[in-house]
């Protein structure tokens, strides 16, 4: 008897199902991440500005000096207003003597070199401490952070101005008015005087921050701030014309054209729309410095 062997038959087993899911790797989203909202950078520069306690400190502390140098010259004119000859006494508002102790030569001095420093201190900061890598490397876009640095600058500096240059105002006026020769805000070339020595501030905390920006280093970026705010000014004079073409593009001089009652002894005079000008040039300019810089440099 034949006997048959039977192969037994495979159970037919189901194919495995393969899926299309892409690997992500741990730690990374699915989902590009999205670009940073120039909104969202220049609140993170104002919380970087205002969480240093050495910012209230110096903005405190210039404020106080400039007010100081501002009515100490008002309180010395009304302590000796009996030494003046009736001349003088006569002309003290027209000949626009009020308007000059509202915001002093050495008060706007004061000012200009403390805010070129303080714009200047905004960028340095990080590159001495190393974070501006730990910045760009969260925020590549290095033009749109240094855009925003520039605005939180200017507008910090901006309320600080008016600030100060308000109070300056109402503190010299009040002392002076003591002896009847204090003027309202209304007074011919008083308002010029106040937003003139407020804008005053912004301009050169932003020439500051240019300095900043491309010396990147903190002694040669201080010196370079002064030199240019302080010192400039004084080595170009309206003697002869290339010399005063030079001085009037400066912004201290820009001020000294817009807050000064007489204008017209000067060899070669200008007008107050191109010290206006000259206010707008430096601001733009130094901010498109600030920004370019960063380009391709991160240290």
């Amino acid at each position: 008897m034949s006997a048959t062997s039977s192969t037994p038959t495979p159970t037919p087993t189901s194919a495995p199902t393969s899926t299309s899911a892409s690997y992500v790797p741990a730690g990374a989203s699915g989902a590009a991440e999205p670009r940073a909202r120039f909104r969202d950078l220049v609140a993170a520069e104002w919380i970087k500005l205002r969480s240093l306690r050495s910012t209230f400190i110096a903005y405190g502390a210039t404020a106080l000096a400039v007010l100081a140098f501002n009515g100490g010259t008002a309180y010395d004119t009304y302590n000796y207003w009996g030494m003046r000859d009736a001349a003088d006494r006569a002309g003290f508002i027209e000949d626009g003597i009020a308007l000059q102790h509202a915001f002093t030569v050495n008060g706007a001095m004061v000012m200009v070199l403390a805010l070129g420093v303080m714009g200047a201190l905004a960028v340095i900061g990080e590159y001495g401490t190393g974070t501006i890598r730990t910045t760009f490397a969260a925020v590549p876009a290095r033009r749109s952070v240094m855009a925003a640095k520039a605005v939180v600058v200017a507008g910090i500096t901006t309320v600080f101005g008016v600030f100060v240059a308000g109070a300056s105002f109402a503190l010299t006026q009040a002392i002076l008015g003591a002896r009847d020769v204090g003027v309202p805000i209304g007074h011919p070339g008083a308002l010029t005087v106040v937003v003139a020595s407020a804008l005053l501030a912004p301009v050169c905390a932003l020439a500051g921050l240019a300095l900043g920006a491309v010396i990147r280093h903190t002694a040669a970026t201080m010196t370079a701030t002064v030199a240019v705010l302080v010192l400039l000014p004084l080595v170009f004079t309206d003697g002869r014309r290339w010399s005063a073409v030079i001085s009037h593009a400066l912004p201290t001089e820009a001020w000294i054209r817009l807050t000064e009652a007489d204008h017209s002894r000067t060899a070669f005079p200008w007008t107050a729309s191109g010290a206006w000008t000259v206010y707008a040039v430096w601001a733009l300019a130094a901010a498109v410095l600030a920004v370019l810089s960063v380009h391709r440099r991160d240290q």
